[in-house]
């Protein structure tokens, strides 16, 4: 049960991390053009590398 709940919540983190990028994209535009990145593709990379190390258990 707890295995279900863990993966469970991390696909909601993932799927978050996805959307908030997602939401993002116009902000990370108008900086970029500043010359400064945002880091959401990082948070996105390591959500997906949780859940799929969770979810080969």
């Amino acid at each position: 049960m707890l295995d279900r709940t863990t993966r469970l919540a991390l696909f909601t983190l993932y799927q978050s991390a996805l959307a908030l990028g997602i939401a993002l994209l116009p902000v990370a535009v108008l900086v970029r053009q500043a010359g400064v990145t945002l880091p959401v593709h990082r948070v996105v990379e390591r959500t997906e590398q949780a859940y799929e190390a969770h979810a080969a258990n």
